[in-house]
């Protein structure tokens, strides 16, 4: 199945339709900023915006309250990481051809469980809700407000959409959102798999823009996180995660090729359950 571009025009009139209820979105955000409510596992999505056609919009719709701040002048900048070999930011090919979903309409979303812009395929597994939150290490530890983070990770199964066989025809589990004024974002996807030779993680890359976010040369951070083994062991005990339990098996942080050198800026706070599923946060600080 060929994925299809509609163009910043088609998303700037379906962004026109949604701005109400954005800005409704906007007042939630704000009035709701020292509290971290629980996720749904439906979070809105940006259906029809691409990173550039939505530079307009007035904050992050995925964003779900605030995560506690560090005191200021006190956070460290997280650790850069390799986008390993599927990113699909545009950076490499696969079968001959660039694969960048940046630039595709839908890319914009909270809930990234499904694919878009034409493709249909929804990931199957143990919900899980992303909460980020980007500080500015430069600057006193300020939260972040309107820069964006591009994130992306492996299926139930372990493979990569728009890469791994099978699942080439799929772009789920890629996404892109814009931190709130408080430099918040969130995500709602599934647990990912582990799969031969890596650590489960979780990759993303920040911008200082959603604009900017339509272009890989502008990301000014890379990197990777990671979950307590107590957590992993737990949602792979969830169905379809058979393969996980035999592959962590055989794993471990100290062996990893990226979480190697410690894990202490890249290991997130985790709440829930298999059964119901889990929240993760991770405060991400970067020179803004």
């Amino acid at each position: 199945m060929e994925l299809h571009d509609h163009g910043l025009a088609s998303d700037l009139e379906m962004m026109g339709r949604q701005a109400a209820e954005r800005r409704q979105v906007l007042r939630w955000l704000l009035a709701g900023a020292a509290a971290v409510p629980l996720a749904s596992c439906g979070g809105g999505t940006d259906a029809g915006a691409t990173v550039a056609g939505s530079a307009a919009g007035t904050g992050s719709s995925g964003a779900s309250g605030a995560i506690t701040q560090p005191v200021a002048g006190a956070c460290t900048v997280i650790p850069e990481e390799t986008g390993g070999p599927y990113p699909a930011d545009g950076t490499n090919t696969n079968g001959g051809s660039i694969i960048n979903v940046l630039n595709q309409s839908g890319v914009v979303r909270s809930d990234i469980r499904a694919s878009f812009n034409g493709a249909t395929g929804v990931a199957a597994g143990v919900p899980l809700t992303i909460k980020l939150q980007l500080l500015n290490a430069s600057g006193s530890c300020a939260s972040l407000a309107g820069y964006a983070v591009y994130l992306w990770h492996c299926d139930r199964e372990g493979l990569y959409s728009l890469y791994s066989s099978g699942v080439t025809a799929q772009n789920y589990l890629r996404g892109v959102q814009e931190t709130d004024s408080a430099g918040n974002l969130a995500f709602t996807t599934i647990f990912p798999g582990c799969y031969a030779g890596r650590m489960p993680h979780v990759h993303f890359e920040v911008y200082p823009s959603l604009a900017k976010a339509a272009s890989a040369a502008n990301r000014i951070k890379t990197s990777q996180f990671t979950f307590p083994m107590a957590t992993l062991n737990e949602a792979y005990t969830a169905s379809g995660y058979t393969a996980s339990v035999r592959n962590l098996a055989q794993l471990s942080y100290a062996t990893d090729n990226v979480f190697s050198d410690g894990t202490s800026l890249q290991m997130a706070t985790v709440t829930g359950n298999a059964a119901d599923g889990y929240v993760v946060t991770l405060v991400v600080a970067v020179n803004g």
